[in-house]
């Protein structure tokens, strides 16, 4: 076996990249493999396809994470459209699983990753170093959400918007508001989950010169995983709002009418906590004004 050498990286940056918290919700679609053959193809043509009982599984995952900077701190949202799949040149390592041992984190070798399509991100930072460290397909979109949180209703409910990306105040005709390109709707509220240990998570790109690239993600506390059944479909709902978009345009591809199959959440845990006030007793010696 061939020695590889390991990718430069690139000024300014530094690796790993520490995440201050993060939360994220991933959905997966098991889908007919034929036309994830040809996208991969195109698109990343040194990987192939994970089957799983005959089916190929894309999935969606949002991320809001919080990093910290020698010179202050950056908040980022994005959302990763991809495939699962595994470098070709190290097929007869694979073991054969089902999704459902897949999605549990039965792959030790953690070949079996994610070949992003698409990465849509509302930070310039962050888009930056994703394309030029990971090969990353990143391109700036903007987001409104609903999800859990300590601060907010008790409902486990997720809501992820994806729209294109504001245009800059200096573009001509730059008015209304950037069309929206997708919907990701999830009520998790009263399923079974179960803690899973399913990372690193190794997520694939392929570079400006065609070379591909692995960089795999830990995550220091487990995944909830939902194995969703058919009596479970709505509590799930994908909506493509922009057909024409790019993204939208391999959303209706890969995975048209299918229903989700599974969902992993993963919440950073609160650090601090501000408490509620109480009176303090007036001192009876308080002067009037």
């Amino acid at each position: 076996m061939s020695e590889l050498d390991l990718p430069p990286v690139a000024a300014p940056y530094l690796l790993p990249f520490h995440y201050g918290a993060l939360h994220n919700i991933g959905v997966d679609f098991l889908v007919d493999p034929a036309p994830v053959r040809s996208v991969l193809a195109e698109r990343h043509p040194d990987l192939s396809v994970a089957e799983f009982d005959g089916h190929a599984c894309a999935t969606l995952n949002y991320q809001l994470y919080f990093a910290q900077y020698p010179n202050g701190g950056g908040i980022t949202q994005e959302i990763e459209y991809s495939v699962i799949a595994y470098p070709t040149a190290s097929a007869d390592r694979l073991a054969r699983l089902s999704y459902d041992q897949f999605a549990r984190g039965y792959d030790q070798t953690k070949l079996l990753g994610i070949a992003r399509l698409h990465v849509l991100c509302d930070n310039p930072l962050a888009i930056a170093a994703g394309t030029a460290l990971y090969g990353e397909p990143k391109y700036p979109g903007d987001f409104e959400v609903t999800l859990p949180s300590p601060n907010g209703p008790v409902a486990d409910l997720w809501h992820i918007v994806c729209r294109q990306a504001a245009p800059s105040v200096a573009e001509e005709g730059s008015t209304g508001e950037p069309p929206a390109l997708l919907s990701l709707w999830a009520d998790l509220t009263g399923v079974p989950r179960t803690a899973v240990n399913n990372t690193p998570i190794t997520g694939y790109g392929t570079d400006g010169a065609g070379r591909p690239l692995a960089g795999p993600m830990n995550v220091y506390q487990p995944y909830q995983y939902t194995s969703l059944t058919e009596a479970d479909a709505e509590r799930v709902r994908l909506t493509v709002l922009a057909p024409r978009s790019p993204v939208g345009t391999d959303i209706i591809t890969l995975i048209g009418a299918a229903p989700a199959r599974g969902v992993w959440t993963h919440q950073s845990p609160p650090v601090a906590a501000h408490n509620r006030p109480y009176y303090v007793p007036r001192s009876s010696t308080r002067r009037s004004v």
